[in-house]
């Protein structure tokens, strides 16, 4: 194995600030990479060069220094048919960095995104995923890396997997950057703080972002993630957004202007700065003259209790709004929904989860608990559904280790296992799971002997189970205790001890509390009487989220009148709202968010209207049928398309430019839509089967990203338009002759990489040349609208959505 170099990072860098290097693909370009050409092949082609841009990086002050291997994983080298040489690329390029850092500088392993969604919105699971980033980070600490940056991850889901793998695989320390959109949010549409609960738990050294539009961009996120955590923060900015110059890309930011907003990160509270594209050794020497010899400003930021779904996140606190864990997906005694889990449909599962996050449900417990079946693959099967459905954190109700963690693998966000007992065997199969994926625990207070009747003896359980989740490396926010209900009608002496145990865990251990409250009723008539009147008795004695069902109109009028005489609905003001119109003791109020205020519309509601409703629903697995019934009723397929599908897909399309949905919600009402309108094709008239028009997409020649590309695709063909994709890296030529060949209306060009940007003013060029009426839209992260317009081409699409909107006015036009 090769020497890494001896340094402790955490220390230092509560000392001082680290200097990261810049772009490399930059310098590659400079050095002669050509278009099309695989940049971590120069690893084993031109290790002289890469040495050379290493040392030019360190001589400008650098404190880290990454390899280049962004694009070093299965998934991308396969596109150059290298998928063989993941090992030796990745061990060539650390020991060519570690050559040219010798003791001056640490070596980190630069990994970027594979390339793929993940499912349920593509095609990759977590255990591919896992493999190819493990097999990158065995081999880069093997050969003496010092440690793993990950970049430029646009999906949390991806980055979640990757920084699992190093940590698992490596005994590393991991700095995980996401890139993120003009909005704040990620391409899939996670807030900084969103990722900063979920990578902390994960155990990374820094979380932090990089690319994006700039420091002016990224300055705003790393504030967010300063005032979340006290982790440390990295953060590699752009050199500005890049323009077009004659034939030639720029990134207009000098290197004295980075060296300005550099501090300003600094002051935000970042503890390593450096540069991603369009910056150079002359941008990090003026960054690292500038920060030299600064400390780091001091934060310390108070724990969060908290549960994440992929874009929601869910804060359990004496401030907060009072939050419950939904109770209902839970199949027994319920056989409707104990025949669907066995059958593997998930729709009543489905059902239940809308319902209930409709109700008010901040968060849901997911059982799988069917007799015979298949337990690992229908819950992982369950989570997958359930994420389609609802965006909020979830709570996996196993005693089956291998259900569980296949939940945590499908599950992406933060949730909660449900749970461990103080038995040793139960704590040494659960407690490394929930160290290995970044979730909480619950401890029940029992153990081999059973339920203590006494408080003391329950409060025993909970300090062991909480001393051996320390032990295994949880935190204090990573543990829950359930105190246990037992039933009033058979041991009414044990109600008020579980309440006894309760008080004990908030004041001496001072962690947070759940409880299934409706056991207290069971053989019990009126049982929404007693249940309600215990969870008022509960909150009082300090219960922080109750397990309970969302339907019962009594245990919600309790948790919003605790939230006024808790002083956690300021001015009763979301109390007023559901209770102002209420005119009988019968009619019920709307339901409320943890976050307090009336429920806004993470659900969207009915209409009315079933066809229309599941396509804003994304309900896929039931479009056709309601299509049918809808056939079989005497409606005409046209209308169906026109009065229900159409105005579906509108409708999610306003809630994705309102920010209610994001690009997940965004792509699954779009493949639902296309499910009813395929049912419905063979039925149209030939006229009427004529498709909205045709649109060639293409990735511009030099250029091999093309997930963004692909995206639209989905979309635009879900919208009823013709598509051809012809890929990535394809030269104008090839694009202008297809669109001739099949009569294109629109050409939809991508690209990533600013070097391939002037590609598409060729297109454009082209076009024009051959006096074609063919239209040209253009999109990817480095362009802007003024790009566009420079260029002459017809429209400009930040994202999906913007597409499917500018490919409209423009064949409309």
């Amino acid at each position: 194995m090769s020497e890494s170099m001896s340094i402790d990072l955490c220390s230092e860098l509560q000392k001082r600030i680290f200097i990261l290097d810049g772009a490399m693909g930059t310098m590659l370009q400079q050095e002669g990479l050509g278009r099309g050409e695989c940049p971590e092949m120069f690893n084993l082609t031109h290790p002289h060069i890469l040495e050379d841009i290493h040392s030019a990086y360190i001589e400008a002050g650098c404190d880290i220094i990454q390899t280049n291997t962004f694009g070093a994983n299965h998934f991308k080298l396969s596109e150059y048919g290298l998928g063989d040489k993941v090992e030796e690329i990745n061990s060539r390029a650390v020991k060519i960095a570690r050559k040219a850092a010798g003791t001056r500088a640490l070596v980190a392993l630069s990994a970027g995104p594979s390339g793929k969604l993940f499912k349920p919105f593509g095609d990759v699971e977590f255990d591919e995923l896992f493999e190819a980033f493990s097999v990158q980070f065995r081999a880069a600490e093997k050969a003496g890396a010092d440690l793993i940056s990950i970049e430029t991850m646009t999906d949390i889901a991806e980055l979640r997997v990757a920084v699992i793998a190093a940590l698992s695989t490596t005994r590393l320390p991991v700095l995980a950057h996401l890139t993120f959109e003009p909005d704040g949010r990620t391409l899939m549409g996670t807030d900084p703080v969103n990722a900063v609960l979920m990578l902390e738990a994960l155990g990374v050294t820094a979380v932090g972002a990089n690319c994006s539009g700039g420091t002016t961009q990224l300055l705003p996120v790393i504030e967010q993630m300063a005032r979340t955590t006290s982790l440390f923060i990295s953060v590699e900015p752009n050199a500005g957004m890049p323009t077009l110059v004659g034939e030639e890309t720029v990134f207009p930011e000098t290197p004295a202007e980075m060296a300005r907003h550099a501090l300003a990160l600094r002051d935000a509270g970042a503890n390593i700065i450096g540069g991603c594209c369009g910056t150079t050794p002359q941008h990090i020497k003026a960054i690292s003259e500038t920060l030299r010899g600064l400390t780091p400003v001091s934060r310390k930021t108070a724990p969060v209790w908290a549960f994440c779904s992929r874009t929601r996140y869910l804060v359990i606190s004496d401030e907060a709004y009072p939050a419950f864990i939904g109770e209902r997906i839970n199949p027994t005694a319920r056989k409707k929904l104990a025949m669907d889990i066995r059958d593997g449909r998930m729709e009543v599962v489905v059902g239940e989860a809308r319902r209930q996050v409709e109700a008010g449900a901040a968060m849901l417990d997911v059982n799988m608990g069917v007799p015979g079946i298949d337990e690992p693959a229908a819950m992982k099967k369950a989570v997958q559904e359930i994420q389609t459905a609802v965006d909020v954190p979830i709570a996996i109700d196993s005693t089956d280790p291998a259900a569980i963690e296949a939940a945590l693998k499908a599950f992406v966000g933060r949730p909660l296992i449900n749970s461990t007992t103080g038995e040793e065997k139960s704590l040494d199969r659960i407690l490394p799971l929930a160290k290995k994926y970044g979730a909480a625990v619950l401890g029940l207070c029992l153990d081999e002997n059973g339920i203590p009747s006494r408080a003391e003896e329950r409060l025993a359980i909970a300090e062991k189970i909480y001393r051996r989740a320390r032990e295994y490396g949880l935190r204090d926010q990573d543990v829950f205790i359930d105190c246990l209900v037992k039933t009033a009608s058979a041991e009414q002496e044990q109600v008020m001890e579980t309440l006894r145990t309760l008080q004990m865990v908030k004041s001496q251990l001072k962690l947070k509390t759940v409880l299934g409250v409706s056991n207290v009723s069971h053989g019990l008539p009126a049982r929404d009487i007693m249940n309600s009147s215990y969870l008022a008795m509960a909150m009082a004695c300090g219960l922080d989220l109750p397990i309970m069902n969302p339907f019962e109109e009594r245990m919600q009028d309790v948790i919003r009148a605790a939230a006024v005489l808790m002083n956690r609905d300021s001015y009763a003001s979301s109390y007023i709202e559901c209770y102002k119109n209420r005119t009988t003791p019968e009619k019920k109020a709307p339901p409320v968010t943890a976050s307090g205020g009336p429920k806004p519309p993470t659900v969207a509601t009915d209409t009315g209207d079933p066809i229309k409703d599941a396509v804003v629903k994304g309900q896929k697995g039931q479009i056709v049928d309601l299509v049918r019934k809808a056939l079989n009723d005497g409606q005409n397929p046209m209308d169906i398309i026109n009065r229900h599908l159409i105005p579906g897909i509108e409708e999610v399309g306003e809630l994705y430019d309102r920010k209610v949905y994001f690009l997940p919600q965004l792509m699954l009402s779009a493949e639902t839509m296309k499910e009813g309108f395929e049912y419905l094709k063979p039925l149209l008239v030939k006229e009427a089967q004529v498709q909205r028009g045709t649109v060639i997409l293409a990735t511009v020649e030099g250029d091999v990203h093309d997930i963004g590309k692909n995206i639209v695709g989905i979309m635009l063909e879900n919208y009823g338009y013709r598509l051809i994709d012809l890929g990535k890296d394809v030269p104008a030529s090839q694009i202008v002759a297809r669109a001739i060949e099949e009569k294109a209306d629109v050409i939809g060009l991508s690209a990533l990489m600013t070097t391939t940007m002037p590609r598409m003013k060729e297109v454009v060029e082209l076009v024009k040349s051959r006096g074609l009426n063919t239209k040209v839209v253009i999109g990817g992260a480095v362009l802007t609208g003024d790009y566009a317009e420079k260029i002459g081409a017809d429209g400009y699409a930040p994202d999906a959505r913007a597409a499917v909107v500018t490919v409209n006015r423009l064949i409309n036009r």
